[in-house]
């Protein structure tokens, strides 16, 4: 007796698969990759190929021996997720904190779901969250910028999101170009942004998350500084203090509201599928953004309001489904 396998949807033929796509998204991170490896020096190299390896090899040792399966690392997917790994944490940071993040990554938020394509949570942001809860001190301790060729002069500076809080002038083109410091992909909003632009010119991404996400955050932002201008003071280096406006153009750049609206929501498997649900989650994600940085305990909210609308992605896509083919609708 003959059985009809069906594989899991979409059925859709496309030129496009898995692969491509996966790879499409890592030449997208090369400008991050880049400006970390001049902004950190070696040490930045360093982290990301710890990451990647270990991603790869906790994936490749799980389907081997404990799902039985044949490896699937080189469809790119392991890769990706050990590089976002990387571009979440310091510079400095031990290689053995480096390994047990790929394996929480890996191991606990994608494999234990069953694989690529089933896991609920963003991996490479479940293991950002883990180590910063697991290991803060080292978390947060952000080594300055620094020459290529001459690391040994880094010294631990602050965030611009530290400064923003303590009230140190700060530098727009410092923001732009990513010499401060801070987690390797977040530095350089122009690297940022060329990523995006491939992602978006190669249809990997639509605009709808970020758009909504980033458009939330300055909105948010705008609103409560016209209200309460105390509650963010952006000054420059230059002794000038920003309106309402400029402020929230300007915390657009701090921290990793960008690496996270662009890269991090927009992984398909854990954001929604109808354009209007990713509207939503993407308006949920600068929302809860905007909060947590402003009333929680963390000086940073996107990872954790990615992983929170994360959860909610089943429910939003059962009430955003879309119309069924032939069905027609009845107006009220």
């Amino acid at each position: 007796m003959n059985i009809l396998t069906i594989s899991g949807s979409p059925h859709v033929h496309h030129q496009e698969s898995v692969k491509k796509i996966m790879w499409s998204v890592v030449i997208a991170m090369i400008p991050m990759l880049i400006t970390s490896v001049l902004f950190f020096g070696w040490d930045a190299l360093r982290v990301i190929a710890i990451s990647v390896a270990a991603c790869l090899l906790v994936e490749w040792l799980i389907q081997k021996y404990l799902m039985k399966m044949p490896p699937t690392i080189n469809d790119g997917s392991a890769l990706i997720t050990g590089m976002l790994l990387a571009f979440n944490v310091p510079s400095g940071l031990d290689w053995w904190i480096v390994v047990i993040g790929a394996v929480i990554a890996i191991g606990v938020a994608k494999m234990s779901f069953g694989g690529l394509g089933k896991n609920p949570f963003n991996p490479a942001l479940v293991g950002r969250v883990f180590l910063l809860v697991s290991f803060p001190q080292q978390m947060t301790t952000w080594p300055d910028v620094a020459p290529l060729l001459n690391i040994t002069d880094a010294i631990t500076g602050p965030t611009p999101l530290n400064q923003l809080s303590a009230g140190i002038p700060m530098s727009i083109s410092s923001l732009l170009a990513g010499s401060h410091g801070g987690s390797l992909g977040e530095v350089s909003a122009i690297a940022i942004l060329l990523g995006g632009l491939f992602m978006l010119w190669r249809k990997v991404i639509t605009w709808h998350i970020p758009v909504a996400f980033i458009a939330t955050s300055f909105v948010f932002v705008f609103a409560v500084c016209a209200i309460s201008p105390d509650v963010f003071k952006v000054q420059l280096e230059s002794g000038v203090m920003l309106n309402a406006l400029s402020m929230a153009g300007v915390h657009l750049l701090l921290g990793g509201l960008l690496l996270g609206a662009i890269f991090m929501a927009t992984d398909m498997v854990t954001s929604p599928m109808s354009c209007w649900g990713q509207i939503l989650f993407g308006v949920g994600c600068g929302a809860l953004t905007v909060l947590i940085r402003l009333w929680g305990a963390y000086p940073e909210g996107v990872s954790f309001a990615i992983l929170i609308m994360n959860a909610f992605v089943p429910l939003i896509n059962k009430g955003f489904k879309p119309k069924k083919f032939g069905v027609k609708t009845v107006k009220i």
